[in-house]
């Protein structure tokens, strides 16, 4: 059972009575009828070879108040997109798959690209620019939830508490964050979170001062959560990142554009389990690594928008003090996997705090080297003004795809 604990910066929503999801669900049916609400899932076509996606599908079949759901499919052929129909087929709710890799969508991107508005790179950022933009052109949801496809632990609950504080008419919230306890059971998940993000956060503040930027990001109990529900106007604006850095640069723009008063986190699961990522030591590009680097990227980045300079020096002071705080943490964790009779390897904790302090610097670097670089796609009401009617050619794409390849 969760705390009742408020940090003061946003609004926490709490997990204090387990209530029953059909309760939950019975609120939502009602706001249905003035906010309709939409789910957004992107996804590899490996993924639905997986038990986890078969897992949310079947519990997506009894969820009774969403009015659209919507896949974006990475990574597909032709037969594969043909297998994706047949599979998401059994949702009972209205559902689009979006064919990412098929001709129709890549002919649109071609014409953005021409006008330097198309994303630069493949990846979830692209994959829910895409599904968000469709969302807009349907119309069909006023208030939007994402998640992702790889969840092993997927409850519908998780979704019911997700989407409530937005699609409650009585509350004022625009965007609402997931946190839970990354644990599956036997072991500590997180380690970006718990190992890069909170000790950089607490380093930047050291070196740089507090900042509303850094207090807020620090408000999050799991800033790295995949999972958030926002507002439909939220979309119009909101500059989606390409690289790994999505999660952290969709807080950025929440704070931003949004009073704080505005933005809440929301519990919605005792247990957390997903795909894991490899730390990939020895190859930047991939794995935590380029995912550490892109997010100390993004922190730096937002940080010199608000007047922040970074030295080779600075980035280096910046390095040792996470390092310390960093180590520190590792205590921490091993004490608090301790009590809850957690295993703990404390030698793979450490190896992953020296890499993501070689990788602050990097991201020092690289961001020193390219200043100007804006690795973030369109927001879709610029799309829309510099190519009028992109919005309908997104819709009519995909359902031109979903009548011909449909079994």
């Amino acid at each position: 059972m969760g705390d009742f604990h408020q940090n003061g910066n946003i609004a926490t929503m709490h997990n204090l009575s387990n209530r029953p999801v059909e309760d939950l669900e019975g609120d939502l049916i009602e706001f249905s009828r003035h906010r309709p609400m939409g789910l957004v899932i992107p996804s590899l076509y490996s993924e639905l070879e997986t038990p986890a996606l078969e897992n949310i599908v079947r519990e997506l079949t009894r969820v009774p108040y969403l009015n659209e759901i919507i896949i974006g499919l990475d990574q597909a052929d032709e037969a594969q997109y043909r297998r994706a129909l047949e599979f998401f087929g059994r949702l009972p709710q209205h559902h689009r798959v979006l064919w990412n890799d098929g001709p129709r969508l890549r002919a649109i991107d071609a014409k953005l690209a021409q006008k330097d508005l198309s994303p630069t790179e493949p990846g979830k950022g692209r994959n829910v620019w895409f599904c968000y933009g469709y969302s807009l052109a349907s119309g069909r949801a006023s208030t939007v939830a994402l998640h992702d496809a790889d969840i092993k632990t997927y409850k519908r609950e998780l979704l019911a508490r997700l989407i409530y504080p937005v699609a409650n008419p009585g509350f004022s919230f625009d965007f609402s964050k997931g946190f839970y306890a990354r644990s599956n059971g036997t072991t500590l998940g997180g380690r970006v979170t718990r190992l890069l993000v909170t000790p950089l956060i607490l380093a930047l503040r050291i070196v740089c001062g507090r900042s509303d930027y850094l207090d807020f990001l620090h408000s999050f109990r799991y800033p790295l959560a995949g999972e958030f529900a926002l507002r439909r106007s939220v979309i119009d604006d909101l500059r989606i990142p390409t690289d790994w850095g999505l999660e952290i640069g969709v807080l950025s723009e929440m704070h931003r554009n949004h009073s704080t008063n505005r933005i809440c986190q929301v519990d919605i699961a005792d247990t957390y389990d997903h795909k894991h990522q490899d730390l990939s030591p020895d190859d930047q590009t991939r794995g935590l690594s380029r995912m550490s680097i892109d997010i100390a990227k993004a922190m730096y980045r937002k940080l010199a928008i608000q007047g922040e300079t970074f030295s080779k020096d600075r980035v280096r002071t910046i390095k040792a003090t996470y390092y310390r705080v960093a180590l520190d943490f590792v205590e921490l964790f091993a004490a608090d996997a301790a009590i809850n009779g957690l295993t703990f390897d404390r030698h793979a904790e450490e190896a992953a705090v020296e890499l993501f302090a070689a990788n602050v610097v990097k991201a020092g670097n690289v961001f020193r080297e390219n200043p100007m670089d804006t690795p973030f796609i369109a927001p879709w009401n610029r799309v829309a003004s510099a190519v009028p009617g992109v919005l309908e050619e997104l819709r009519d794409a995909v359902e031109q795809d979903m009548e011909e390849f449909a079994n």
